[in-house]
């Protein structure tokens, strides 16, 4: 095994053990919310696909998957589980590279917690997806009176120093959806921790849609 190799294997098993070890389910509550709309042998894009935590239970399912991410490190995390649909991106960046009407399913987990602005990600999986395509994804979620962001501190956001986590209202989610030819099927409000001891934790939403 190589160095690169073995520095993403390192990489890989410590995000995969930090979220394991923190009850990280938002993975699995997506999964839950949407297996009942999805079929085997389906194309599925998973925009934001990190380690492929996400993508490895619809590829147990069947499904045919194709990954999107910003980060290098987390494409070869991808790459080491087996993963080859892959393509690097800035999500903020459009057109993605996937041609349109191309996809039965997409979902987004655990990154529109990052953009304060959702308009690019709804604006190319609407185009992306073919009709009656059905997309999966999880916000920071908010009441209305509540802040639009709050800074994590580095400890809790497992990098080198703080960062900020946008959240998103009801409201804005189903003004997006109106605005980009979606219906709401299902959500769901679940926590997430932040920390392994669980003292530190981050209200979120899960939400499955369907294109018309």
């Amino acid at each position: 095994m190589t160095n690169r190799n073995k520095e993403n294997c390192s990489f890989t098993e410590a995000y995969d053990t930090e979220a394991e070890e923190s009850g990280y389910f938002g993975p699995e509550v997506v999964f839950g919310l949407i297996y009942k709309f999805i079929q085997p042998k389906s194309d599925i894009l998973d925009i934001g696909i990190g380690t492929g935590l996400g993508a490895a239970l619809f590829r147990k399912a069947g499904l045919n998957v194709y990954g999107m991410d910003f980060s290098q490190n987390m494409l070869d995390a991808c790459r080491g589980k087996g993963f080859t649909n892959l393509a690097l991106h800035d999500l903020t960046k459009t057109p993605y590279p996937y041609d349109s009407a191309s996809m039965d399913c997409a979902v987004c987990i655990g990154v529109m917690i990052i953009f304060a602005d959702l308009t690019p990600i709804f604006t190319e999986t609407a185009r992306i997806l073919r009709k009656d395509g059905i997309f999966g994804f999880i916000v920071g979620n908010r009441a209305a009176e509540e802040p639009t962001e709050v800074v994590v501190r580095a400890e809790h956001s497992h990098m080198d120093e703080p960062i900020t986590m946008f959240l998103h209202s009801e409201k804005q989610i189903l003004d997006w959806l109106e605005k980009f030819g979606f219906e709401l099927l299902r959500n769901l409000d679940f926590t997430v921790y932040m920390d392994k001891a669980k003292n530190q934790n981050f209200r979120s939403k899960a939400y499955i849609v369907k294109k018309y």
